[in-house]
């Protein structure tokens, strides 16, 4: 089936979840209710909340509606009209999008709501399936008969702000997905119990990674386990994802709301950012979401020749972004963020071999953590942007040509690129087959020209720089939160919080087991050893527990030098070595992040 066709399955299943729960909910009131990948939600006011077991009856009652033969009726109506009909029928939340589209056009009305309304302020459309009706551009299959059942399942109830705002009642959003056959659907659902036992926050805790708090919502708490990870990630960061000819920096973390203006952020992107008004020096300020136009007082600090340039800069300080809390989860989507960010700055002939080099490293990046590239997108230029039309397409142009040149197949992402300019985002497959967005590289030809930046060319005469946008893991937060599920909490060597655990058999074995971790800290192995009074076999059962990639038992043999038995992470059968060949392997594994 062409992806095209089921989409518009899923879009008309969040029409049959609707009618099912206005069936069995007759007072019930219906924000939106988008397609969504695997399949779709709808954000419905009960007025009495309903429960997780509640989806079983909506569930079985839309299954019913499939062998009705409910036809998708379409009726384009003056706006008035549908302004009338929805008051009669005590929709509010339709009734409010149609009256924001009378009075502001669609300007007040986000993408989710867009699909569901379309852009025409005149008239719009409305879809009538059996006694439910619907404000929805379509389109829609024929009838509930389209709609294979065995393919339909609700999955999960959450939370959700009408129109994303706190300030705005809370409504209740129905997961449900929907696949052509049962056995695609069989499978998603395994992929789903799978992802619950990967889930990054069940993991971080019973790892001791990391914790939240509700005084600093969004912003996690490293525990000392999570921090060796977050360390090793800024490890890698500087020696892989920056690598040689990278200068790292460091910038201010408060800025005067000006710069913001200058950038352009102020106007574009106030709504996500920190701000306050700093009465002492009567300013208004603003904490930094990123790092760019910091890094464009950094390259104009001081006279730049073509022969500096590429010049990138490099920086990991955390920054902080005002995300609502409904979006909050865990590490994937927090406030407090750090990123391997990088600004290049180089001359336009420059811009094809950087941006190809960058997609080389890419590709090496995700190969050391087993990570499969999925897709590429090249987003282009938004409806709200800076700059000129002609310097947008040249800069799409270069974008799509060194994504040619690196061999790598993409897909417009029409209209998604930033306000300064377009990009190329990175998708990713982890281990059970999820896709995440990591990666982005974004071409950017105006904010260095917004901040006066030159450099003295080749010919002596001053010209503007075009600057790149990288960061490869994106979000150490979220990098940190992806590969927690990726591997399942089961680390890389060179990762693991604890690389090897020490397990003497016995009190009497303890004092030499402690000149064992000497031997293995010295060579920069991280060890630790369990000395509680208790069985070997529990020590080796919390051990295996906690995911540590390998158990020594240090008994009467180990202390006379003879070969250890190791149990290794994973394998039923234990491997026999010497000490210094174990530490050996140990340290070359940590070494080569194999």
């Amino acid at each position: 089936m062409e992806n095209e066709q089921l989409e518009i399955q899923r879009h008309s299943a969040a029409h049959l979840l609707a009618a099912a729960v206005q069936a069995l909910y007759p007072k019930a009131k219906f924000g939106v209710g988008p397609v969504i990948e695997n399949g779709f939600y709808y954000d419905i006011d009960f007025g009495d909340n309903i429960s997780e077991e509640d989806l079983k009856e909506i569930e079985k009652k839309a299954k019913h509606l499939t062998k009705q033969n409910l036809k998708f009726e379409r009726e384009e109506v003056k706006l008035e009209e549908a302004i009338d009909l929805f008051e009669k029928i005590g929709q509010v939340y339709k009734v409010e999008l149609l009256k924001d589209l009378k009075e502001k056009g669609t300007t007040k009305i986000n993408a989710e709501e867009l699909e569901k309304v379309g852009s025409v302020v005149e008239e719009v459309s409305l879809y009538k399936t059996g006694e439910f009706v619907d404000l929805c551009r379509g389109p829609h299959v024929g009838s509930t008969k389209e709609i294979n059942p065995d393919g339909f399942k609700l999955v999960k109830l959450a939370g959700a702000y009408w129109r994303g705002s706190e300030k705005n009642p809370q409504l209740q959003r129905i997961y449900g997905v929907y696949f052509e056959t049962k056995k695609e659907l069989d499978e998603y659902l395994k992929m789903l119990v799978e992802s619950e036992k990967r889930d990054h926050r069940k993991i971080g805790k019973e790892q001791e990674l990391f914790m939240m708090h509700d005084f600093a919502p969004g912003m996690p708490f490293f525990l000392p386990y999570g921090q060796v990870i977050f360390n090793e990630l800024i490890k890698f960061t500087r020696e892989i994802s920056y690598g040689e000819g990278y200068s790292e920096v460091k910038t201010p973390q408060l800025f005067n709301a000006e710069l913001w203006k200058v950038s352009g952020h102020w106007d574009h992107y106030q709504e996500v950012m920190f701000h306050f008004h700093n009465a002492d020096d009567d300013i208004d300020v603003g904490v930094k979401p990123m790092n760019c136009p910091g890094h464009m007082l950094v390259f104009k600090n001081g006279l730049r020749s073509y022969r500096d340039l590429p010049l990138r800069l490099a920086e990991t300080t955390t920054l902080y972004r005002n995300e609502k809390s409904g979006t909050l989860h865990g590490l994937t989507r927090v406030r407090s963020l750090s990123q391997d960010d990088c600004h290049i700055f180089l001359r336009e002939e420059q811009i094809l071999e950087e941006i190809s080099n960058l997609l080389g490293k890419i590709k090496i990046i995700y190969q050391m953590f087993n990570l499969q590239i999925d897709e590429i997108h090249l987003s282009t230029r938004p409806e709200s942007f800076l700059g000129e039309i002609e310097v947008w397409n040249k800069a799409e142009a270069d974008l799509a040509s060194a994504l040619k040149t690196a061999g790598l197949d993409y897909k417009i992402n029409a209209g998604d690129g930033a306000f300064y300019g377009p990009k190329i985002d990175v998708k990713v497959k982890d281990a059970i087959g999820r896709q995440w967005q990591l990666a982005t590289i974004q071409l950017d030809f105006q904010l260095p020209g917004r901040f006066g930046l030159t450099y003295v060319d080749s010919d002596g005469k001053e010209k503007i720089p075009v600057v790149i946008h990288r960061a490869l893991l994106g979000s150490m937060e979220r990098f940190m939160g992806v590969i927690i599920e990726h591997f399942a909490g089961s680390f890389p060597v060179w990762l693991s919080p604890v690389q090897v655990l020490l397990a003497p058999v016995s009190s009497k074995h303890v004092e030499g087991a402690k000149q064992i971790l000497a031997e293995l800290t010295d060579v920069g192995i991280r060890a630790e050893m369990d000395d509680a009074d208790e069985t070997l076999g529990n020590k080796i059962r919390k051990g295996a527990g906690r995911k540590i990639p390998y158990i020594v038992v240090v008994g009467d043999k180990e202390l006379a030098g003879e070969e250890w038995m190791i149990r290794v992470r994973g394998q039923e059968k234990q491997e026999k070595m010497s000490k210094d060949n174990f530490i050996s392997k140990v340290v070359d594994e940590i070494k080569n992040r194999s």
